[in-house]
């Protein structure tokens, strides 16, 4: 069971505030920095940016104080019995500043554990220890989340301008590996982000652009089928009328002679 040993919500200190903790604390310390805030971290000086929040292991020597007035904080900390393991399950970052993604999460549930201590509830130690759990995970959660959708988003850009260059040009010869190379990736990875990105696998996609196309050219001109299938990047009219029947839900012909219904 993790215990908590104190906190405080929304500190605000007017004059500002230097904490020197040269062995550490000798308890679990988190802080909430809600101002920005000059950090010695093991001996390293870091600006560390207002909804910062950092875990402290007990014996990590630390300083930090504001930059500027009032300095405000929420923080709390908690006995080491019984933490670790489970601080080491659920991978939570130690001595590290890490970007709050919802500070409103952080805050609130340290308001709602410094109003439970205040009411000394038969249940007190056993509800602050899942409160301690649940916020604790949850900030793991959050921040694993971000770190993927920030990685995803470094190649949102790219990937999308491939997938246009695909419907744009859906009768051109594309393989796997030639697409793959055009980012820098490997194959395996191309193929499992491409699917996160855009909700279906690139080669579902390769099909989907070529039988846009083949749709459109059908409803729109008289060409025959076969100079279709041609048009569309097709080598063999049979694998584009099968292809055309299994993702249409028609044949070429009937698409041609009854349009989209």
């Amino acid at each position: 069971m993790i215990q908590l040993l104190a906190c405080g919500y929304n500190f605000i200190h007017e004059d500002g505030i230097v904490i020197d903790r040269p062995k550490g604390s000798g308890d679990y310390a988190f802080v909430l920095f809600k101002s920005n805030t000059k950090l010695v971290l093991q001996g390293k000086l870091m600006s560390i940016e207002k909804n910062t929040y950092m875990l402290l292991n007990p014996h990590t020597p630390h300083l930090y104080g504001h930059y500027e007035k009032p300095f405000i904080n929420d923080w709390f900390h908690c006995s080491s019995n019984g933490i670790d393991a489970f601080l080491t399950e659920i991978d939570f970052p130690l001595d590290t500043p890490v970007r709050a993604e919802d500070t409103m999460l952080i805050s609130k549930c340290i308001m709602e554990m410094s109003n439970l201590v205040r009411q000394d509830s038969p249940l007190m130690e056993r509800i602050l220890d899942c409160e301690l759990k649940a916020l604790l995970m949850k900030l793991v959660t959050l921040h694993k989340q971000t770190a993927v959708h920030e990685h995803k988003s470094r190649y949102l850009l790219p990937f999308t301008q491939l997938r246009n260059q695909l419907y744009s040009a859906p009768n051109a010869t594309y393989t796997v590996d030639m697409l793959a190379s055009s980012v820098n990736l490997s194959k395996s990875y191309f193929q499992h982000l491409y699917k996160e990105l855009f909700g279906c696998s690139i080669i579902t996609d390769l099909i989907k652009a070529r039988l846009e196309y083949a749709k459109y050219l059908l409803m729109n001109s008289s060409t025959s089928i076969s100079i279709i299938s041609r048009m569309c990047g097709y080598e063999n009219d049979t694998h584009f009328m099968r292809q055309f029947k299994k993702f249409v839900g028609v044949t070429p012909s009937q698409y041609k002679a009854g349009g989209p219904n």
